[in-house]
């Protein structure tokens, strides 16, 4: 899809060529160039937008003109399906962030012109948000002349997948969301405002964000004399006493105001071209010591729990005097028939950097599984340099995708190996791109394993490849095993996300930490539900539901690498403005859908949607709206919903062109797919759309007629004639003329005859 989409764009740019803009000078070819990694125009993605972007799909190429200034255009036989996509003008931007601890609220507003569609003509307008790491949409606001439309959430129980019932909204990749605004005359403004969230990154002491911001040169507005507004806003809030520090910045921000653990930017200027690069921001809290704090925070009036919500984090110091557990690490790499080409090379480059990593004191073993399993060897081995080198040669040699998916054998074995550790911490590090039938007895296997196994059991960490396996699986067993959860959806983030999974899970300081005012509450409901240990590659947030009362300070302890005792006492404050619900809105919703997949709990399901509703977070429970209302007027409030849903669904096509709520869908990734797997099906990182083979060869026709007509009908041609002396001019002149003459007398033949 994402390539079919990218060839949409490239011969909307080819066709935007039909429009003149007098006197003022067209975009440069040279434009369209979108960044120095890609070398070919041809290249799968090349045109993938960096920076929330809109287009006009245009199905009728004859529609195509500037509409300020109406010019002579050739007729275009043929018709483009799929509909060629005409990036659009924007005429203004501005980005807010918000960010607390991990996580970033990302609003952008902009102006977008349809300057490509004739005055009077009518196209759909393909809307594509690009977010950030681990990003979720939260909500769009469009205007357009007459109308507008705002996004809902609604409940989907009872009702048939709403993923195959969007037709008009999908995911070009995992991280790019496109839907469609329909019938949106030529000229005309469209205002719109896009809110989602996404993660910030944690590494080497820094906190880490990048927002998609780049935008190619050829959404610049033709004209000189056009403004562009550029703004950008961002604050952060720690919610610490310690100085918060900015280490770097792409963008040139100014210090609005500094406090104690908080910090605001800005921005705004006017622009001769529109940002060309992602806006990152890196900073850090100046601390020499681990710091931390509880936040609490009563339920809103709204909330269906009346339980009061609390936020435990805690952050690595930024000095190295720490040191790390020493490891035993194993390795389970899924080798079935789906895994074959680049996942599986991917995941094995991945694996053998990882272990490059590791300390000469430390342990690891590599268990490869399909329907059989392959162990590199039958007791751990030290990371000596000829130990790696045998790995690596194993890897190379036995590592061959065949075969079927059986996660259970491999676990086992894994933890048989791990059976006996003194002053080391375990871990298994599990990567596969399936979905399984046992995956419900997996998780209550490794449950009893790891409780019956003290305090120093294996962390199990896991990694999901595509959209075939049971994400949701996978986070329930790391939840489990007091471990980490990643995902990649395509084969070029797997050796990356892969490494940066063994850095954050592995680099333990301290372990086994309690929490003393836990044991004093009358009810605690924990996310996640077992405590991690304090890595130097990740914050630690703990956070949940509670019933009773904390103390104003909470004391944590835990166990240190040279196994001595550690204690440091919190502060406890009220969240006055630290927005806790939204921070914790996201983390709540997918840990409950997990332990709802778990526990098969209808009660779970109802939870999740229920808060899904209030927060506005999707969840693989609700499904997105865009309803539309009169342009001045307010939303209509969320009523009936599951009638309005019911009727959307069961709307015939012949009602569908007067449909007011469009469907954009679940933003969820499902629960696996357990037949693909079964088939071996090689791993999906985009949802599936029928292709139009017919529709394809009248799309290529149209191109062919169009290249064709553009070189005798278009304006180059008339232009040429100017140049051509008076005597051929003569001769030209009357030769059309006996040509419509002839015409006319053998339309009269038929006409009589």
């Amino acid at each position: 899809m994402a390539g079919q989409f990218s060839s949409c764009v490239e011969y909307g740019l080819g066709l935007s060529k039909r429009i003149l803009y007098g006197k003022e000078a067209a975009p440069a070819t040279s434009a369209m160039s979108r960044s120095s990694s890609r070398s070919r125009p041809s290249e799968q993605g090349y045109y993938l937008p960096e920076a929330p972007m809109v287009y006009a799909a245009v199905s009728d190429p004859e529609i195509v003109d500037n509409p300020d200034i109406p010019s002579y255009q050739p007729y275009v036989y043929g018709r483009c399906e799929p509909p060629a996509l005409i990036p659009l003008h924007m005429h203004g931007v501005a980005l807010e962030i918000e960010s607390y601890l991990d996580t970033a609220f990302v609003t952008v507003t902009g102006n977008w012109r349809v300057h490509c569609i004739s005055t009077g003509k009518k196209c759909d307008c393909r809307v594509a948000v690009p977010m950030g790491e681990k990003g979720s949409l939260l909500g769009v606001e469009v205007d357009v002349a007459g109308s507008s439309y705002r996004t809902q959430l609604i409940t989907t129980e009872g009702q048939p997948d709403s993923r195959k019932v969007a037709k008009d909204a999908y995911f070009l990749k995992r991280h790019i969301y496109t839907f469609k605004v329909p019938q949106v005359e030529g000229g005309s403004f469209i205002s719109l405002k896009i809110r989602w969230s996404q993660k910030l990154l944690y590494h080497d002491g820094k906190f880490c964000l990048t927002v998609p911001f780049n935008f190619p040169a050829y959404v610049n507005p033709v004209g000189n004399k056009i403004m562009k507004g550029e703004k950008i806003s961002f604050s952060v809030n720690m919610g610490a006493e310690a100085e918060v520090l900015c280490q770097t910045t792409s963008h040139p921000l100014k210090v609005v105001r500094r406090q104690s653990g908080r910090l605001s930017f800005s921005y705004e200027a006017q622009v001769a071209a529109w940002s060309s690069t992602d806006f990152s921001f890196s900073f850090t809290v100046n601390t020499k010591d681990v710091y931390g704090g509880v936040f609490l925070q009563s339920p809103t009036l709204r909330d269906f729990d009346d339980r009061e919500m609390f936020c435990f984090y805690l952050i690595p110091r930024n000095s190295q005097t720490w040191k790390v557990f020493k490891k035993e690490v194993i390795f389970i790499i899924d080798i079935s028939a789906s895994m074959a080409g680049d996942p599986l090379e991917n995941a094995k480059s991945a694996v053998l950097a990882s272990l490059s990593n590791l300390n000469r004191e430390d342990t690891f073993n590599i268990i490869a599984f399909n329907g059989e399993v392959h162990v590199f060897s039958s007791s751990m081995e030290l990371a000596t340099n000829e130990a790696l080198l045998k790995a690596k040669n194993w890897v190379s040699a036995e590592l061959i995708a065949d075969g079927g998916t059986n996660m259970l054998l491999p676990l086992r074995q894994a933890m048989k190996l791990l059976a006996k550790t003194a002053e080391t911490i375990p871990f298994i590090f599990l990567i596969t791109d399936g979905a399984v039938e046992d995956e419900r007895d997996i998780c209550n296997m490794m449950k009893g394993y790891l409780t019956s196994g003290g305090s120093i059991c294996p962390r199990i960490s896991t990694f999901g490849i595509g959209l075939y396996c049971n994400h949701y699986f996978l986070q329930m067993l790391a939840q489990i095993g007091r471990g980490y959860y990643d995902a990649a959806y395509d084969g070029e983030s797997i050796d990356y996300r892969v490494q940066r999974l063994f850095t954050r899970a592995s680099s333990v300081t301290l372990a086994n930490i309690t929490v003393d005012a836990f044991e004093h509450l009358d009810s605690l409901e924990l996310f996640p539900s077992n405590i991690l240990d304090l890595s130097s590659g990740s914050p630690l947030i703990i956070s949940g539901r509670y019933e009773g009362s904390f103390p104003p300070s909470v004391k944590v302890s835990g166990t240190l690498a040279d196994m001595s005792n550690f204690a440091i006492d919190l502060k406890v404050q009220r969240s006055k403005d630290f927005p806790l619900d939204r921070v914790l809105a996201k983390r709540h919703i997918d840990m409950r859908t997990a332990h709802a997949w778990l526990l098969g709990s209808k009660e779970l399901e109802e939870k999740v949607s229920k808060m899904s509703n209030l927060t506005g977070v999707p969840s693989e429970y609700t499904s997105m709206t865009l309803k539309q209302t009169d342009k001045g007027n307010k939303a209509l409030e969320l009523t009936r919903t599951q009638e309005v849903y019911k009727k959307v669904i069961q709307r015939t096509k012949s009602e569908s062109n007067s449909q007011k709520d469009i469907i954009l869908g679940s933003l969820g990734v499902g629960f696996g797919n357990l037949a693909a797997t079964v088939e071996n099906k090689a791993p999906a990182s985009e949802e599936a759309k029928p292709s139009d083979v017919a529709g394809v060869l009248v799309k290529a026709a149209s191109t062919c007629c169009t290249r064709l007509l553009d070189r005798i009908c278009c304006m180059c041609f008339i232009r040429t004639c100017t140049h051509v002396n008076n005597q051929c001019a003569i001769f030209l002149t009357q030769l059309c003329a006996a040509l419509c003459c002839c015409e006319c007398l053998n339309c009269c033949f038929e006409l009589f005859s």
